[in-house]
């Protein structure tokens, strides 16, 4: 049985909605200001609130700007019951966060169309999420074992080669095998920070306190910190001599170490899906206009489909059969949720077969 919280200072209209909504088969419970409200919600989690917006001691803009704050509680719809009609004040809750308004006076249709239609909606993002999880775990059991064992297995082997047969082995095969151990090490690495960060970066969008100290980071010189990252990457995949710079400079409001993930998983990815003789592009331009630095990547390789482009999330591969690739899917990933942790955001352009364009709009300094 579905629950719904009412929240309204009128004992008669709070009574009605609850007689109303029982008739219907739903749970109803009801609170007659906003603080109780808000204590009911925390407790009771309902699966929808209708609140009243002028309340004494806090009103329903104050509800919901308490309970979006919470985990618990921020993803619980929200109507708005008031008499207010100005434009204004409608916006102001639909800005908050509120899902509808129902304006008084209302009739029994008007309440429990919204209802229905907000439950309705709930559910499907329900699924979907649920299906999301179910993809991501699909998509870590497939492809995070491989990917960690492979390297481990190049390593465990031919270490033990070392061991067992060192006195047959000549100067040259020591560092051939040597290169080989240390290939599949930096893999292995790389795919942990990876994960780690990727989990880091989870955590850190729901504690808004570090994402304020975050937002206070900047670079002052974000072509110098592109260019020192692009030079290191280039070199260390031979691909120094296919690599086009095309860099300006500016203060962007992003710690370096961030900004540094970002050139060097854009610039993995270009690399890895593009043949080694082809060119890749990166280019970085102001937007004074947006107040953003605009850093692009374009390659020449695979590309992908409207639909990947969709779906990509981490521990995502496309076409994992079909071509033999390294990494567990997290690069884009990491880009794009940086990116929106400093309030900017991943634009991508790719064609099967033809290439892709990756751009990260980044907030200027001030």
């Amino acid at each position: 049985m579905q629950k719904i919280l009412i929240i309204e200072d009128e004992d008669s209209v709070r009574a009605n909605i609850i007689e109303l909504l029982e008739a219907e088969g739903y749970s109803a419970i009801g609170a007659e200001d906003g603080m109780s409200g808000v204590k009911l919600a925390r407790e009771k989690r309902p699966d929808l609130i209708i609140c009243d917006i002028l309340m004494p001691r806090l009103d329903g803009y104050g509800v919901w700007g308490m309970l979006s704050k919470e985990p618990g509680t921020a993803t619980i719809p929200l109507i708005y019951l008031t008499a207010k009609t100005d434009r204004a004040d409608l916006r102001k809750g639909m800005d908050l966060g509120a899902d509808d308004y129902i304006t008084k006076p209302y009739t029994r249709e008007e309440l429990l169309r919204a209802i229905r239609t907000r439950l309705a909606r709930r559910d499907a993002l329900n699924v979907q999420a649920q299906k999301k999880l179910n993809d991501l775990r699909s998509s870590i059991t497939l492809s995070l074992p491989h990917e960690m064992l492979t390297p481990l297995s190049v390593i465990l082997g031919f270490s033990e080669y070392l061991v067992t047969d060192a006195s047959e082995i000549n100067l040259k095969q020591v560092v051939d095998i040597a290169g080989e151990i240390h290939g599949s090490a930096q893999r292995l690495l790389r795919m942990i920070q990876n994960y780690l960060m990727f989990a880091e970066l989870e955590l850190l969008a729901t504690d808004a306190k570090k994402l304020d100290r975050l937002k206070e980071s900047r670079v002052d010189s974000a072509e110098t910190v592109i260019m020192e990252i692009a030079d290191f990457k280039a070199r260390s995949d031979g691909r120094n001599e296919t690599l086009h710079l095309n860099l300006v400079d500016a203060p962007v409001n992003i710690s370096e170490n961030y900004l540094q993930k970002i050139v060097e998983e854009l610039l993995d990815n270009a690399f890895k899906y593009s043949p080694e003789e082809s060119e890749v592009s990166l280019v970085s331009r102001i937007e004074a206009e947006k107040g953003t630095y605009e850093l692009s990547v374009s390659d020449h390789g695979r590309g992908m489909s409207i639909e990947q482009i969709g779906n990509i999330s981490g521990f995502m591969q496309f076409d994992r059969k079909v071509y033999e690739q390294q990494g567990i899917g997290l690069g884009l990933v990491i880009v794009r949720r940086l990116a929106d942790l400093y309030q900017g955001h991943v634009e991508i352009e790719s064609e099967p077969g033809k290439g892709t364009q990756v751009r990260v709009h980044l907030p200027l300094c001030a």
